[in-house]
């Protein structure tokens, strides 16, 4: 069974959001990345790029395939996770810490109503 902190929320692309305050930490699922396999290349945007909830905003690349990042809510991204570039197993050694990928500013913390619970998507995980 899949690891799925309680305390966050998640898109059904299996990214997933920790708030902290009027910051948003974004990042993928233990699922995800364990369905990816070894992670080898990372793609994010840039300090001070807008993201539009459900839009793409980046890409994970795994020894199997590219896959898109969607952002689970929109903001201003604060801070990107730069030891990803060297060292994109993070991503699979660490998915909720520090595989984390962006830190946005929240622009509406409403769309996090629009996300699952750590129950819906467990759900979603067992299929």
């Amino acid at each position: 069974m899949s690891n799925v902190p309680q305390e966050m929320k998640y898109s059904k692309e299996h990214e997933w959001v920790r708030v902290e305050g009027n910051k948003a930490y974004i990042g993928i699922t233990d699922f995800a990345q364990s369905e990816l396999g070894d992670i080898v290349f990372v793609e994010l945007p840039e300090t001070g790029d807008e993201l539009v909830q459900n839009s793409t905003f980046g890409t994970v690349e795994s020894v199997k395939t590219v896959s898109d990042l969607y952002a689970p809510v929109s903001g201003t991204i604060l801070e990107i996770n730069e030891s990803l570039t060297d060292s994109p197993e993070k991503v699979n050694e660490s998915p909720y810490g520090e595989g984390w990928m962006v830190v946005v500013e929240l622009k509406d913390a409403g769309e996090l109503d629009n996300l699952l619970t750590a129950e819906q998507y467990e759900e979603i995980i067992k299929g």
